[in-house]
Formats: C-alpha cells, sequence, structure tokens
C-alpha cells in the first residue's frame, strides 16, 4: 500500500521540479541578439559601467574598451556632435551614442533601418545607467546619419 503512494509523490514532486526548471529557464536572459556590443567609454566613467551593465541584464555580449580620448573615438565613428554623450558603442553596422535602452537598439538591428545609428544625446536622468531615484523625465533617442542629420527615433 505504501508503495503506489511513495510513487505517486514521487511523481508529484518530479512535476514540481519540471516546472520551477521551466520557470527558471523563461526568466534567464535570452541573447538580444547575436551580434556584439563593442563599448568605448572612460576608464573612471561609472554611469558607463551601468549601461554596460542594463545591456548585459537584456542579454547582449558586450566588449569594453576603456579610452583616454573619447572626442576621437567619436570623430573617427562619424558621431554628429548633436548626438554626442559619454560612451559610443559599435553594434553590426551601426553606432549607439549614449545611454540608449537596450530595447530600442533590439528595434533597430531587427528592423535595419538607413541610419548611421541612434543615440541618446547628453546624459538624460532617468536613461540607463542614469537612473536618479523615481525621477523618469522625458527624453528623446535620436537617429542620426552619416552626413550628420538627426531626428527622433523614439521618445521615453
Amino acid at each position: 500500500m505504501l508503495r503506489p503512494r511513495l510513487l505517486v509523490v514521487m511523481g508529484l514532486v518530479g512535476l514540481g521540479l519540471g516546472l520551477l526548471g521551466a520557470a527558471v529557464a523563461e526568466t534567464a536572459p535570452k541573447p538580444a541578439t547575436k551580434e556584439e556590443v563593442t563599448v568605448y567609454k572612460s576608464s573612471t566613467c561609472e554611469c558607463c559601467k551601468k549601461w554596460v551593465e542594463h545591456l548585459q541584464a537584456a542579454g547582449f555580449t558586450v566588449n569594453v574598451h576603456d579610452e583616454a580620448n573619447m572626442a576621437q573615438i567619436k570623430d573617427d565613428a562619424g558621431v554628429p556632435e548633436a548626438a554626442r554623450s559619454c560612451h559610443t558603442a559599435k553594434v553590426g553596422k551601426y553606432l549607439v551614442e549614449g545611454h540608449v535602452p537596450a530595447d530600442l537598439i533590439v528595434k533597430m538591428l531587427t528592423e535595419r533601418p538607413n541610419i548611421a545609428g541612434i543615440a541618446a544625446p547628453g546624459m538624460p536622468v532617468g536613461s540607463p545607467g542614469m537612473e536618479r531615484g523615481d525621477a523618469k523625465p522625458p527624453y528623446d533617442i535620436v537617429s542620426f546619419t552619416k552626413d550628420g542629420k538627426t531626428e527622433v527615433y523614439a521618445k521615453r
């Protein structure tokens, strides 16, 4: 009599463990894209480190390069003055300037617009890496072209 009851209990425990495993797999970060993000930043910039952590939490693989002359990196990459921020990243054929949310990078990579990249000009409070308590003032993410033209890509 004890054996059938034990088998039922063991079956229920196994089912529970299987469901738990599935739940853990669902919450684990999935790769946001197969393309790696290369980030160029100052070694002393804490907000840049937080933005890199934001990308990693979203599933991106990130390679970080600490640079002494960020202005030269931006000049060489062709980031327009109006779009500049504290760090510059490359992903696929695109540039990402500043504290752009990971979901908008995924959107750009999925849609493949005819632009050079997207940017969060300046260092907008409330953007990834620039959180300040509950402050979430609106800010714009702009797209930019190789000839320096910018336009609003998304509002946050």
